[in-house]
């Protein structure tokens, strides 16, 4: 999975291969990496936000995301650019699943409860990239504050 990322990453041209349900986690949570690091500030409550949100998206235990988080945190370093992740997400998961990566973004960005400019932009980003139109983005977002309470 880590070796189609890489190869993905490294290559502009579209794949044609299916993305597995693992490759597209790991996308995913490269695409949470790097937004949490988008205001160069990645702490230990952003990597347990991150790792609550893989676990809650594929049910996986704590051990298990924290490991997804690590990959992708290793995918995410190599990655020259965000649109790599989001065209390969894009191509290969329903619009309803790419609704579903703009929710978990929102998790990430608002889980300090502040919104830094960096990470806004990189929503936004990755709305347009996604081809998530700017409505169901905002829904999303405010589905997010509402959990939050």
């Amino acid at each position: 999975m880590f070796k189609f990322l890489s190869g993905l990453l490294a290559d502009p041209q579209p794949h044609t291969d299916p993305l597995t349900s693992e490759d597209a986690e790991l996308a995913l949570a490269a695409l949470l990496v790097r937004l949490a690091r988008a205001d160069n500030h990645y702490d230990a409550d952003e990597r347990q936000h991150i790792e609550q949100v893989l676990a809650a998206r594929r049910g996986l235990g704590h051990a298990e995301a924290a490991d997804l988080r690590l990959r992708a945190e290793a995918a995410e370093a190599e990655a020259p650019d965000t649109v790599r992740f989001t065209r390969a997400l894009k191509e290969k998961i329903a619009y309803e699943d790419r609704i579903g990566v703009i929710e978990a973004l929102w998790t990430v960005a608002l889980a300090d409860d502040a919104r830094a400019p960096e990470e806004d932009a990189l929503i936004r980003l990755a709305t347009n990239l996604l081809g998530v139109n700017d409505r169901d983005s905002g829904l999303a977002r405010q589905r997010v504050a509402a959990r939050r309470g």
